[in-house]
């Protein structure tokens, strides 16, 4: 039966905390640092990288706890908790500076990571137990990704408002406020999400597994849908990590005005908005891998065009970004939406219930790819002979460095989508083939 509407949204506002945990330290946490804390660029992507880094141990683990949990709802609240002090304390400010500071920001953000966890890999689990209906996910999914876009757009245009609050200009005492506001977002949303969800049914196709981690992770290789949507999702995400870690620069060096970084933020998430129903639409007709193989090929047209910037100016930067943030609305929902279709063909060919720890091992690659992002576009920086500063002491950069900015951050994505079309190709789980899996195995769904 579908889902009520109270319960889509329920689940859907945890996507307010997803979108903005994601958005802000990705959009900002290395621009801070090299350019607040004055944290040299290669030292400051490793602060970004390795708490994230740190996902590759901590979330499949969640993931195979919460699994032999009668309900994955305490694991939220338990996230909700620890994740939004976190946050606030990582761009609380401090009088350190240079690798001292970077110790200290890597520390929170160790911290607000590992909360992150708590809550994200069991909330990615619940959309394959709470409905059995292979378009049914996409509509319970479509709600997540309007808050998604919601959480995206306002904290992606809020952010960096409130960061340059104070005079029009990054300032020490606009990260704190931006902090504490998007701190209070974070609780506020994953407050609401554990209450939304109370009524959440939970489809039972078969037991929880108690195995090792090695034996947990040999049945993710095996289940080649699921490998084959990781190698992809794993490409896109490192596309996006690389471009949204580079906006900032973008906007300051490329073109010129540190306010753009709002416009072009919005330029690229209001078509998450817009667009979503005609995705869903799309896929209901192509099916999810054509939805998938035609938002890439936008996401990387727009990357490929967005390099010619310094020819065409400010407007043509902002229509590449709209074109890039439809692509990007697009390959999201579709990663969502396949990926509850893998957990329920493991279950179907596996008798075994690890949804959690295969949603464990997906956030892990996800945020460690967005966070390699950072990293790879603060070694491409330090490279290029990019100069930290602080606020008060702005500096020019050298040619170079611009031009690392400008390139890395526009061609090098629109390369990992082209990685990711040809993986795409080879995802063969579709509509059909899971409704075959599903008589087959005589699955009989039944709430807990």
């Amino acid at each position: 039966m579908p889902l009520p509407r109270s319960l889509r949204i329920g689940y859907g506002l945890g996507s307010l905390c997803a979108g903005t945990f994601n958005t802000v330290p990705g959009l900002l946490l290395l621009y801070y640092m090299t350019n607040v804390l004055d944290v040299p660029a290669a030292m400051a992507g490793l602060a970004v990288f390795l708490p994230k880094a740190w996902d590759l141990l901590v979330n499949p683990y969640v993931g195979r706890l919460s699994d032999r949990s009668m309900s994955r709802r305490p694991w939220l609240l338990a996230g909700a908790i620890v994740l939004p002090p976190m946050f606030v304390l990582t761009f609380a400010g401090t009088s350190l500076r240079g690798v001292p500071a970077a110790l200290y920001v890597g520390g929170c953000f160790f911290l607000a990571a590992t909360a992150f966890a708590l809550f994200e890999v069991p909330y990615k689990a619940m959309p394959a137990e709470m409905t059995d209906d292979y378009h049914e996910q996409s509509g319970l999914l479509t709600w997540r990704m309007v808050f998604l876009g919601v959480a995206t757009l306002l904290s992606g245009g809020l952010s960096p408002a409130l960061v340059n609050s104070e005079g029009g200009e990054a300032s020490m005492g606009g990260y704190r406020l931006m902090g504490l506001v998007i701190g209070a977002v974070l609780l506020a949303a994953m407050i609401a999400t554990y209450a939304g969800t109370a009524r959440a049914p939970r489809i039972v196709r078969a037991e929880p597994e108690h195995s090792t981690a090695r034996r947990q992770l040999r049945a993710a290789r095996a289940n080649l849908p699921f490998m084959s949507l990781l190698g992809l999702s794993a490409a896109q995400m490192l596309a996006v990590g690389i471009m949204l870690s580079g906006a900032p620069y973008f906007a300051s060096y490329v073109l010129d005005d540190t306010g753009a970084i709002t416009t072009l933020f919005l330029a690229f998430i209001c078509p998450m908005l817009i667009t979503m129903p005609a995705w869903v639409r799309f896929s209901r007709r192509y099916d999810k891998r054509g939805g998938m193989l035609v938002s890439s090929g936008l996401f990387l047209v727009g990357g490929v065009a967005q390099s010619f910037t310094p020819i065409f100016g400010a407007v043509h930067a902002h229509l590449c970004a709209i074109v890039i943030g439809v692509g990007f609305a697009g390959f999201q929902l579709m990663q969502l939406s396949m990926l509850a279709d893998t957990l329920v063909y493991d279950e179907l060919k596996s008798g075994s219930r690890r949804a959690g720890t295969f949603t464990g091992l997906w956030t892990a690659t996800e945020t460690v790819m967005m966070a390699l992002g950072a990293l790879l576009l603060g070694w491409l920086l330090a490279a290029a002979g990019f100069v930290s500063s602080e606020p008060d002491e702005p500096v020019a950069q050298p040619d170079s460095a611009v031009d690392a900015i400008l390139y890395g951050g526009a061609l090098a994505p629109a390369l990992l989508m082209t990685i990711a079309i040809a993986l795409t190709l080879r995802y063969d789980l579709t509509a059909d083939r899971l409704k075959k899996l599903r008589s087959d195995a005589g699955a009989v769904p039944g709430p807990v």
